[in-house]
């Protein structure tokens, strides 16, 4: 709780600020960036959480499911639209007149789904290293957490 109202001052604070500022200033940015990965990553983690401790499987559970695979792609989306903001051009073959948050939303859910089309590219290091980490992250949300309510679910229909 304490943790969400902070890091909403911070956002409220630099939000407000950055109207009266230079909307490009490479500061404001960051922070803004940091802010929403924080924000998202707590909510990811919160619905994880809650997934994982639900005693019965409900329409409610399997939202959440969606949900925090839905929150997952977000913070992959945000680590690679922040190592773009890092190290420009270490995304290839963003389709022109698509814009970067779009081609880089789209990157990490496929990245996420393990699809991996090949249209985009990660070329630098961090780049190939976070599309490690949001491919494992998906594989391991689809096998652990998945498994998981299935299991709760088959036990639930089974005891009665």
């Amino acid at each position: 709780m304490w943790t969400l109202l902070v890091l909403m001052i911070i956002s409220i604070l630099v939000f407000g600020t950055s109207l009266f500022e230079n909307k490009n200033d490479k500061l404001f940015n960051a922070i803004r960036m940091i802010s929403y990965f924080l924000f998202y990553s707590i909510v990811s983690l919160e619905i994880i959480k809650q997934v994982w401790l639900a005693k019965i499987v409900n329409k409610n559970v399997i939202f959440g499911l969606v949900s925090g695979y839905v929150s997952l792609g977000l913070l992959g989306f945000f680590v690679c639209l922040s190592i773009e903001m890092v190290f420009p051009n270490s995304f290839q073959g963003i389709i022109d007149g698509t814009s970067l948050t779009e081609g880089l939303m789209y990157y990490a859910y496929i990245t996420l789904l393990t699809i991996g089309y090949g249209d985009i590219l990660p070329v630098t290091a961090p780049a190939q290293k976070a599309a490690i980490l949001i491919g494992l992250v998906g594989q391991m949300y689809l096998v652990v957490i998945t498994a998981i309510v299935v299991g709760k679910y088959i036990n639930q229909s089974s005891q009665k």
